[in-house]
């Protein structure tokens, strides 16, 4: 367990996303971790010290004047008691009082008087967040040491606005904790891993292409939760527009063919996931020069097929222990990702209905269809798709039996 034994100290601050506090503990737990949780009076308006201390397994904090715990001065007790403090959501009203020096509860004494390394998730309104005076509250704590995950992109609870101020996924806190602790071996580590991703660009002439729409993003975002488990990643990249995830081996290429030979270049691996866009199609031969309209009309293209790099792989003699195909339909979803499991050879296959926003989107709603059936997940941030199919992929492999 990765955090077996560790003090942490987790304080649950007011705004909506308090509920992920609740997952976060759990989370924590499951790495050994002992929570002691402290709750702000705004955290008690969404969620309740009932759930969070059944879920902690031990009192719920919240009082600076309580008359039986500040006989010993507790909150001097439970900040020099913490090998860490996260504070889960920092609000910008938290961020603001903890620049300016003010312990005027429980939670900001705790956070004056700790000795510990100190972890923020910040989550507010997108406009919040880039406040001029969020952002002085925030270089001023960075300058104090603090340590920042989040916030991410995304749609918000309260508003239904988009933008930047979603707090981070409860593993991407853990995964922080983690890294601030040294103990983020993680449950992958060891294992080498394959991530396909984006789209492949087939030439027609020296300005154009065969493409589709697929951003990369589900699968940059697969590769970085898998790296934070602890893997070493290979991802193999289509051309997009994104940075290189971190502690990531990025391979970029444009074509099917370079993305078969790139993959093929670095096997083995335990467990390879296929979720670049492949094209399906390439021109037979493309042209030398730039075609240009004539009186003839249209040319004709003369297309051939692709290589097929999940059954390549999938029925390959150096398969990995876990191949994993990704399914962007736009009917019949689970008949074709059925059908698809068997023909490639895979172990598993994440079926995405795209016939919405999905390609370039920042959400996605997936179905896990193997032989043991289909498992339907709700619509989720691609960030925390890749998260939970991260743990999912690590406990399959653990399951394997294969060292």
């Amino acid at each position: 367990m990765t955090l077996a034994d560790k003090r942490i100290l987790l304080i649950i601050g007011g705004g909506i996303a308090a509920y992920k506090g609740l997952d976060l503990i759990r989370r924590l737990r499951e790495r050994g971790a002992k929570v002691t949780p402290v709750m702000t009076r705004a955290a008690a308006e969404f969620v309740t010290p009932l759930s969070v201390g059944v879920l902690a397994g031990t009192k719920v904090y919240g009082e600076l004047f309580d008359r039986d715990d500040e006989q010993d001065v507790g909150h001097i007790r439970l900040a020099r008691g913490a090998d860490l403090v996260i504070l889960a959501p920092a609000s910008a009203t938290r961020m603001g009082k903890m620049a300016a020096g003010i312990g005027d509860d429980l939670a900001g004494a705790i956070l004056l008087a700790t000795r510990a390394p100190v972890l923020l998730a910040p989550a507010m309104n997108p406009a919040m967040w880039t406040h001029p005076a969020t952002r002085r509250s925030l270089e001023t704590l960075k300058g104090d040491g603090l340590h920042f995950v989040g916030p991410n992109r995304g749609e918000m609870a309260e508003s239904g606005e988009s933008g930047e101020g979603r707090i981070a996924e409860p593993l991407e806190i853990v995964a922080a904790a983690e890294a601030i602790l040294g103990t983020g071996a993680g449950p992958l580590a060891g294992r080498h891993i394959l991530v396909t991703s984006g789209p492949t660009h087939e030439p027609i002439d020296p300005v154009r292409y065969i493409a589709n729409r697929s951003s990369g993003r589900q699968g940059h975002a697969i590769a970085a939760s898998l790296a934070r488990l602890g893997a070493r990643v290979t991802l193999v990249s289509g051309p997009v527009a994104l940075a290189d995830p971190p502690d990531v081996s990025t391979v970029h290429v444009e074509t099917a063919r370079e993305m078969l030979a790139a993959v093929e270049a670095a096997l083995p691996a335990d467990a390879a996931v296929f979720v670049a866009a492949v094209a399906d199609w390439r021109m037979e031969g493309d042209a030398a020069h730039k075609i240009k309209k004539g009186p003839e009309g249209p040319p004709s293209l003369h297309l051939v097929e692709n290589p097929d790099i999940l059954r390549t792989v999938g029925i390959g003699p150096r398969r990995p222990a876990l191949v994993v195909g990704f399914a962007a339909e736009t009917r019949d979803l689970l008949e074709n990702a059925a059908a698809k499991l068997e023909r490639k050879g895979a172990d598993l296959i994440v079926a995405n209905d795209v016939s919405g926003d999905v390609m370039g989107g920042e959400a996605n709603t997936v179905r896990l269809v193997s032989r043991d059936g289909v498992e339907e997940w709700p619509r989720m941030p691609k960030g925390a798709v890749a998260d939970r199919l991260a743990l999912d992929i690590a406990r399959r492999l653990a399951e394997t039996g294969r060292p």
